[in-house]
C-alpha cells in the first residue's frame, strides 16, 4: 500500500519530485521538510511566524521575501479595500568576501530545511568555495513581535568577511526615517539599526529594528559602521578577518510593530529590540523551543505512513503558525504567508481552520472567537444597513469588522452563510470547553444576534416555506440563487444553537427561533438527493455544499440519505474548485466505513495543490497562491473527524465509528480538549 500511496501522490502531483516531499516513506524526517533543488522562477517559500509577525523565505541566501504583520490592515495596491500589511523587511543579511560582494550564482550545496518541530528554517550553503555558511531563521514564538537570525559561518581559506544586517522598505511606506545608534553600557555595546515610516493611508506608523548578537565579550566586539543608502534601505555592518578554518557565530534579533498595538511603535520597537539582545542567543532559543514544544504536545501521530505523518505535521506547523493565545486576532486563508485575499477573514476561519485548533488547542481556537466577538457591533450595524434584524457578519473582516469586499465580488453584499458559521463556531467551542460564564459573556452575546438575524432574513410563506432567496451559498458559482441547501443548513442549526444556549443560561429563548428553523426548508430532488439550491440542475460545483449538512452540520445523518448525496455530488466536484470539498467527501466516507473512498478523497484534498520546492500548498490544483491555510484546517479536518472519528457534541469530544486507510495501522490524538485527552484508533486486521 505505501508504494501504490507514493505512486498515486506523483501522478496527482504531475510527477514533480522533491526532496521531503515526494521521498520514499522509509525516508521521510516527519519533523523536516527539505530542498536542494532550487529554481528561483518556481519556488514558493516557507513562512516562519509566531501568530504575529510572519517571515516568508526567499530562494536567495539569507534573505527574506516578505515580512507580514497580524492584526494590522490599511487601504493599498488593489479593490478600494483594505489590504494586510506587508511591514519592513528588517532580516536580510548581505555577505561580503575580502571587499567583494558574493551573490547567488557564488553559491554552491545549497540546501534549506524547515524543522517544523523547533519552528526554524535553517539555509546552508558553501560561498565561492571560500566560505561554509549557515543561517537559521525563527520568529520566536515566546517574543510575539521579535524574530532572530543566527549565522555560523566556517573559513575555508583565510579571508575577511563583511557582514552587513540590512533594513528595506517596500514602496507603499511612504515618510521614511532611518536610524543608528549606539547604547555603550559597561557590560555590553547594544547597536540599534532601526527605521519608521507610514502606511499607506498615513494611519499607521511601523517601525522596525535590529541588532547584532556578538559572541565576543564588550570591548572586543567588531566594530559596526552605519550605512543609509537612500530611504528605502539602510544597513550596519561589520568585518571579520578568519584563519582558514575558523569559524564564527553571530546573531540578529529585530522587533516590528506598528501604532495598532502600541501609540509609540519606533521607541518600543527598539525596547524589544534591546531586551532580545540582552537575553542573548542561547537564551533566546531555549524559549523559543520551549514554546514549540508546548505546542506539539498536543500532536497527531499516524503509524505505518511516514510521508502522510510529515503532511499532517505540515499542515499542524501552519496553523500552529498563524495564530496566537491571547489575542484578538483570526486566521485569513493564506495566514501570515503573504497578501493573498487581502489578509482578510473569512469563514475560512470558523469552518475551516477553527475545528482542528479547537480540538488540539482551544486557547487558539479562543483568539478566532475573540476576533469577531469585539467586532459584533459593526455586524449588527451591517444587519442594519441591509434591512435586518441582529448582526450580519461581513462575508471579508479587517480590523473594524465591517465588510472589506471588493465592490465588483458579489459575495460581499450575498454570501450569508458566513454569518451562522460564526455562531456554529462559537457553539462548538461551549461544547468543547462547557465554559458557561465565557459562554454569558461571549457566545450568548453572539448566538443571540446571530438568531434573530436568521429570524428576520428568512421570508415567511406558509408552512415549511421560510424562505431564504437570493443568497450565494458555499458552491460560489452559482449567484444570487434560492434556498441555498448549506445556507438553510446553517440557519437552521444556529437557530436551535441559540435556543439550547438560551437554556444553559437560564434564559428563556425566543420562541420564534425554533418555529423558523422548523419551517426552513432543505430542497430535494424527486428521488430524494439533496438539491443545492431552487433552480440546481447538476452544474459542476465550486467546492463541496449539500454535503456539508451531513458534516459537519449533520442534519442529514441517515447513511442512505448520505450516500446519495454523496455520489451525486462527487462526480459534479470541480478539479479546478479549492482544497477543502475533497477533504469533507473523505470524513463522510471514513465514517461511512469505506476506507478506499476516504483514502482516495484525503490525498485529493491536498496533494495535488502541493507547489516547489517544499510543497505548501495553493488553493487549488496547479495554484500560485499559498500558503492556503484552509487547505490543511479542511487536509486535518479529514484525519481527525474522518480517518480518527472525533465528533463535537453536547458531551464534548468523543468518538464515532470510522475507518482508517488500509496501510495506516494506528493513529494517536494526544491532547485533545481541555483535559488533554488521547484518542486512538488502529487498524483491525480481522
Amino acid at each position: 500500500m505505501k508504494a501504490i500511496y507514493v505512486l498515486l501522490c506523483m501522478a496527482i502531483s504531475g510527477l514533480i519530485e522533491w526532496q521531503g516531499v515526494h521521498a520514499q516513506p522509509s525516508k521521510v524526517d516527519p519533523w523536516k521538510v527539505a530542498a536542494t533543488r532550487i529554481d528561483p522562477a518556481h519556488y514558493y517559500g516557507v513562512t516562519v511566524a509566531n501568530g504575529m509577525v510572519g517571515l516568508v523565505s526567499s530562494p536567495e541566501p539569507m534573505r527574506v521575501k516578505d515580512v507580514v504583520l497580524n492584526g494590522v490592515w490599511d487601504t493599498y495596491q488593489r479593490g478600494r479595500v483594505s489590504n494586510i500589511l506587508k511591514v519592513f523587511n528588517h532580516m536580510n543579511i548581505a555577505l561580503s568576501i575580502d571587499g567583494r560582494q558574493v551573490h547567488r550564482a557564488d553559491v554552491r550545496n545549497y540546501r534549506q530545511q524547515l524543522d517544523m518541530r523547533r519552528a526554524i528554517f535553517t539555509t546552508t550553503f558553501i560561498l565561492d568555495d571560500q566560505l561554509r555558511v549557515r543561517h537559521e531563521m525563527m520568529a520566536l514564538r515566546h517574543l510575539p513581535y521579535t524574530a532572530m537570525v543566527i549565522v555560523e559561518v566556517e573559513a575555508l581559506s583565510d579571508l575577511e568577511l563583511t557582514v552587513a544586517s540590512v533594513i528595506e522598505a517596500p514602496d507603499h511606506l511612504f515618510d521614511l526615517r532611518n536610524f543608528y545608534s549606539e547604547i555603550d553600557r559597561p557590560h555590553a555595546l547594544i547597536p540599534l539599526l532601526t527605521s519608521v515610516g507610514r502606511s499607506p493611508s498615513g494611519q499607521y506608523v511601523v517601525a522596525a529594528s535590529t541588532s547584532f548578537i556578538f559572541p565576543e565579550g564588550h570591548g572586543h566586539e567588531p566594530r559596526i559602521v552605519h550605512e543609509e543608502w537612500d530611504y528605502n534601505r539602510h544597513l550596519a555592518k561589520f568585518r571579520k578577518r578568519l584563519r582558514t578554518g575558523q569559524r564564527y557565530r553571530f546573531a540578529v534579533v529585530g522587533s516590528v510593530l506598528s501604532s495598532a498595538y502600541n501609540a509609540d511603535p519606533h521607541n518600543e520597537a527598539e525596547r524589544l529590540t534591546i531586551f532580545a539582545r540582552l537575553e542573548g542567543i542561547d537564551r533566546l532559543l531555549q524559549r523559543h523551543e520551549q514554546a514549540w514544544e508546548a505546542l506539539w504536545r498536543r500532536d497527531i501521530l499516524i503509524e505505518g505512513d511516514a510521508q502522510a505523518q510529515r503532511d499532517v505535521h505540515f499542515a499542524l506547523y501552519h496553523l500552529y503558525s498563524f495564530v496566537r493565545a491571547g489575542t484578538a486576532l483570526s486566521i485569513s486563508p493564506m495566514g501570515l504567508s503573504g497578501l493573498g485575499y487581502n489578509g482578510h477573514i473569512f469563514w475560512d476561519a470558523e469552518l475551516w481552520m477553527f475545528p482542528p485548533l479547537l480540538v488540539l488547542h482551544p486557547e487558539l481556537a479562543h483568539s478566532l472567537l475573540e476576533y469577531r466577538y469585539q467586532r459584533l457591533e459593526a455586524a449588527k450595524a451591517n444587519a442594519f444597513a441591509h434591512g435586518f434584524k441582529g448582526a450580519m457578519f461581513p462575508w471579508e473582516s479587517a480590523a473594524t469588522g465591517s465588510e472589506d469586499t471588493p465592490v465588483w465580488a458579489l459575495t460581499g453584499p450575498f454570501q450569508h452563510h458566513i454569518t451562522g458559521c460564526v455562531g456554529w463556531a462559537f457553539w462548538k467551542y461551549y461544547q468543547v470547553t462547557g465554559d458557561t460564564s465565557w459562554l454569558r459573556e461571549r457566545g450568548w452575546p453572539v448566538l443571540k444576534e446571530v438568531a434573530d438575524f436568521w429570524a428576520s432574513r428568512v421570508e415567511r410563506k406558509g408552512p415549511g416555506r421560510y424562505e431564504i432567496n437570493n443568497v450565494i451559498g458555499a458552491n460560489e458559482w452559482e449567484e444570487n440563487i434560492d434556498n441555498n441547501a448549506f445556507t438553510n443548513g446553517m440557519a437552521i442549526t444556529t437557530l436551535r444553537y441559540a435556543v439550547q444556549a438560551a437554556r444553559v443560561l437560564g434564559i428563556e429563548p425566543d420562541p420564534d427561533w425554533e418555529h423558523v428553523a422548523d419551517n426552513i426548508p432543505i430542497l430535494k430532488f424527486a428521488d430524494g438527493t439533496t438539491r443545492e439550491n431552487a433552480t440546481y440542475e447538476g452544474q459542476m460545483i465550486k467546492q463541496a455544499d449539500v454535503n456539508l449538512l451531513a458534516y459537519p452540520l449533520e442534519l442529514i445523518t441517515d447513511r442512505k440519505a448520505i450516500l446519495r448525496d454523496l455520489h451525486y455530488y462527487e462526480s459534479r466536484l470541480s478539479p479546478e474548485g479549492p482544497a477543502m470539498g475533497p477533504a469533507i467527501l473523505s470524513v463522510l466516507y471514513a465514517r461511512l466505513g469505506d476506507a478506499d473512498k476516504a483514502w482516495e478523497w484525503f490525498v485529493r484534498s491536498y496533494k495535488p495543490n502541493e507547489v516547489p520546492p517544499f510543497g505548501v500548498l495553493a488553493e487549488t490544483a496547479g495554484g500560485t497562491n499559498p500558503y492556503f491555510a484552509t487547505g490543511a484546517g479542511g487536509m486535518l479536518q479529514a484525519v481527525l473527524f474522518g480517518f480518527g472519528g472525533l465528533h463535537i457534541g453536547p458531551n464534548g469530544i468523543r468518538q464515532v465509528d470510522s475507518v482508517l486507510p488500509p496501510h495506516w495501522e494506528r493513529l494517536v490524538v494526544k491532547g485533545v480538549g481541555p483535559d488533554g485527552r488521547l484518542f486512538e484508533h488502529k487498524i483491525t486486521r480481522e
